[in-house]
């Protein structure tokens, strides 16, 4: 069994780095003097931290990702819109429900890794080398000879 140190990197910087965002608008409104939304913000980044590690897959080895993903997807949201909520509100930042359509890309991990899970991984390591993967319903694949 490997490490996994990258794909656990991964996870961590990735997803504490998409929340990164939070605690600088957090630090700009304390110090600007705005103190309740610099404070609510500094607990929602540590929530973050909190959520991420909680939720890592190596944690929950048989879960799949899109339920791992969910909640660390939900405060996100909360975030975004705590953000808008204290910028002033969706109008005043120029927002409308229509205004959503740009956060449809958020949504394709769920599609592309969704199903997986961390132990995925450590079955096909395990694997003898050179032993015949086939297909996922056991019929072996041979290339295509021309008649």
């Amino acid at each position: 069994m490997t490490s996994r140190k990258g794909e656990k990197a991964g996870w961590i910087g990735g997803w504490t780095g998409g929340f990164l965002w939070v605690l600088l608008l957090a630090g700009f409104w304390t110090v600007q003097g705005r103190m309740t939304e610099g404070l609510t913000g500094l607990l929602l980044a540590g929530a973050a931290v909190v959520v991420v590690l909680s939720t890592a897959p190596w944690r929950h080895p048989d879960q799949p990702y899109w339920k791992l993903m969910l909640p660390v997807y939900f405060l996100l949201g909360i975030c975004m819109l705590w953000a808008a909520l204290s910028s002033g509100g969706f109008a005043a930042l120029g927002l409308n429900w229509w205004s959503a359509w740009w956060l449809m890309p958020l949504l394709f991990p769920f599609g592309s890794v969704g199903r997986l899970r961390w132990n995925d991984k450590e079955r096909t390591d395990s694997r003898p080398t050179g032993e015949d993967t086939g297909s996922r319903d056991g019929i072996k694949k041979t290339p295509e000879t021309p008649s």
